[in-house]
C-alpha cells in the first residue's frame, strides 16, 4: 500500500509540473496576442538596429532636411500639461476636432491613392452626407459616386459602409470615442473585428487620431528601413511593423514615422523605383544612405 501511494503522489507531482509547464509555455502567446507594443514579440531579437541614438539621428536629419510635416502638425501632440488639459476636457477632441471615426475613415480613403485625391474624396463624402447615419442609410452606389475621386470607391464604399452597420448594430450609435478609453491591445482587438480594417488601418488610427504609442508601417516606411538595414533584407511588412515597434523609443514613434513617410515620397534614392510615377527629389544624396554603412 505505501508503494502504491508513493507511486500516485509521484504522478501527482509529475503531472502538477507538467501543467505548470504548459501553464508557463503558453502564458506569453496570449499576453502577445495583438497586445501592447511591450508584449509584441519581435520577429528579428538578435537584429539589435536600429538603435534609440540612430532613431533620434535619423529623426533629427530629416526634421533638419523637411521640417516637420504640416499635413501632420494638427496630430502632433502638445506639451505634457496641454495633454493633461485636453484629457479632463472630454468634450475637447485631438486633432482639431475631428474624431475617432472621422479618422478611421479617412485613413481608409487614403489606401492606395495620392494625399490629394484622399482629402478630396473624404471631403466629398462629407458634403455629399453630412452625418455618419446619412452615409449608413444612403445607397452604396451613390456613397461610391460620392468617394470615386480616392479611387477603389466599390471596396472602400463597402468597407465603410460595412464598418457603421456594424458599428450601430455592436454599440447602438455611430461613435468610437469609446476606444479613447481602452488600453492598446484592447483598441486593436475592437478595430480588428471590422472587415476590411487591416493593421496598418488600426496602426494609423493608433497613433493619429488616438495619440497612442504606435508605429505604422507603410510602403515607404517599409521600403527605407530595409535599404538602411533597421530589418533583414528578408523581412516582410508585417514582421517590420513588429519589430520597428519593439526597437523605436515611444517618445520618438510619431515624429520619426511622419518624417519618414515624407522622406520616401520625395526621395527616390533610398526606395526601390516602383511604380510609375516619378518621385520628387532633389540632386543632393539621401542623408539617410550612410546609414547603410552601420548593417554592412
Amino acid at each position: 500500500m505505501g508503494k502504491i501511494r508513493k507511486r500516485k503522489r509521484a504522478e501527482s507531482d509529475s503531472e502538477s509540473k507538467l501543467n505548470s509547464s504548459l501553464e508557463t509555455r503558453t502564458k506569453p502567446a496570449r499576453a502577445t496576442k495583438g497586445g501592447a507594443n511591450e508584449n509584441l514579440k519581435d520577429p528579428y531579437p538578435s537584429h539589435d538596429r536600429p538603435a534609440p541614438e540612430e532613431c533620434r539621428a535619423v529623426r533629427d536629419t530629416l526634421l533638419a532636411l523637411h521640417g516637420f510635416p504640416q499635413e501632420f502638425a494638427k496630430y502632433r501632440r502638445k506639451s505634457t500639461d496641454d495633454a493633461l488639459k485636453l484629457a479632463q476636457d472630454a468634450s475637447e477632441l485631438p486633432a482639431l476636432g475631428e474624431s475617432v471615426l472621422d479618422g478611421l475613415v479617412r485613413t481608409v480613403l487614403s489606401q492606395n491613392t495620392t494625399e490629394a485625391n484622399s482629402q478630396r474624396a473624404f471631403a466629398s463624402l462629407k458634403s455629399a452626407f453630412p452625418t455618419w447615419e446619412d452615409v449608413l442609410s444612403a445607397g452604396a452606389t451613390d456613397v461610391e459616386n460620392a468617394i470615386r475621386c480616392g479611387g477603389l470607391a466599390p471596396t472602400k464604399a463597402s468597407c465603410i459602409k460595412n464598418v457603421l452597420s456594424c458599428l450601430l448594430e455592436r454599440r447602438g450609435k455611430l461613435c468610437l470615442e469609446y476606444l479613447r478609453d481602452l488600453s492598446l491591445d484592447e483598441i486593436k482587438s475592437e478595430l480588428s473585428l471590422f472587415k476590411g480594417i487591416g493593421p496598418k488601418t488600426v496602426s494609423c488610427v493608433l497613433m493619429f487620431n488616438l495619440q497612442r504609442d504606435d508605429f505604422p508601417v507603410d510602403t515607404h516606411i517599409f521600403e527605407i528601413a530595409k535599404t538602411i538595414g533597421w530589418v533583414p533584407a528578408v523581412a516582410d511588412r508585417n514582421k517590420t511593423y513588429l519589430h520597428l515597434n519593439r526597437r523605436i523609443p515611444k517618445e520618438l514613434m510619431f515624429d520619426l514615422n511622419c518624417l519618414l513617410y515624407t522622406h520616401g515620397k520625395l526621395c527616390s534614392k533610398c526606395t526601390s523605383k516602383r511604380g510609375n510615377q516619378p518621385k520628387k527629389t532633389c540632386d543632393n544624396p539621401c542623408p539617410l544612405l550612410k546609414y547603410c554603412e552601420a548593417s554592412v
